[in-house]
């Protein structure tokens, strides 16, 4: 007997692909952190791209500012709270969970991993990777995800959904991040890869724990039943 009413936040259809993503992006991350490890300066692509966005003048300068403002932890706050609220209005409690889950997972394994490759920008800053990219990617992937499960997208569809998502995100609060001057572009491409890898991961144990928990609840019925029957033939 089973109580698995709400549909998996990781669908199936999407499972291998997404699984095969977080892979290749994982690799990403450790190979860009083993060159970065422990670098002050900008690579050669850092510096090419950093200097065809040099000089942000208004009013790209303000929505860049607005941008980094969604990864600060007040603006990141109550961006969280709006799609947790819609979820929940939608009727997507395991989204909601996997919103705040992810969240967490995201920018706690990008803070963690600019203390183990101790790239820094700007004097004693740690920039790889950029935990405001990993965090916007990681809110997009869980729309796409949820939305995919709520039209009900086949595996093309959906794939390309999340994968649209996920690029237009990291590219915008990327290049946000790049025009301030916060981070190099290769600390911008770690954040997004960071994000690629983490939520596929945390889907999967939300969809877990989930099952478990609306199994158990969905077995009790029957064993209270069980034990009354028991009851009344003694």
């Amino acid at each position: 007997m089973t109580g698995r009413s709400e549909p998996a936040v990781l669908p199936p259809t999407l499972r291998m692909r997404l699984g095969l993503m977080a892979a290749l992006a994982a690799l990403v991350v450790v190979v860009l952190g083993v060159l970065y490890a422990d670098d002050s300066k900008p690579g050669t692509v850092d510096a090419r791209i950093g200097a065809a966005v040099d000089g942000l003048g208004p009013p790209w300068r303000h929505v860049a500012l607005a941008m980094d403002f969604l990864g600060e932890p007040v603006g990141s706050a109550a961006l969280v709270v709006a799609i947790v609220t819609g979820c929940l209005l939608l009727g997507r409690p395991r989204a909601a969970v996997l919103v705040v889950a992810g969240a967490a997972m995201t920018v706690g394994t990008a803070t963690l991993l600019k203390s183990l490759v101790g790239r820094t920008i700007h004097g004693e800053n740690l920039s790889y990777p950029s935990g405001h990219t990993a965090f916007a990617t990681a809110l997009a992937l869980v729309v796409a995800l949820t939305a995919t499960g709520r039209l009900g997208l086949g595996r093309t569809a959906g794939m390309s959904l999340v994968l649209a998502a996920a690029l237009v995100a990291g590219a915008a609060m990327g290049w946000a991040q790049v025009a301030l001057g916060a981070h190099y572009p290769t600390d911008v491409l770690g954040g997004w890869c960071t994000a690629l890898a983490v939520i596929p991961a945390t889907a999967w144990l939300v969809d877990r724990i989930a099952d478990r928990i609306a199994d158990r609840m969905a077995d009790r019925p029957a064993d209270r039943t069980a034990d009354a029957g028991r009851q009344e033939r003694r």
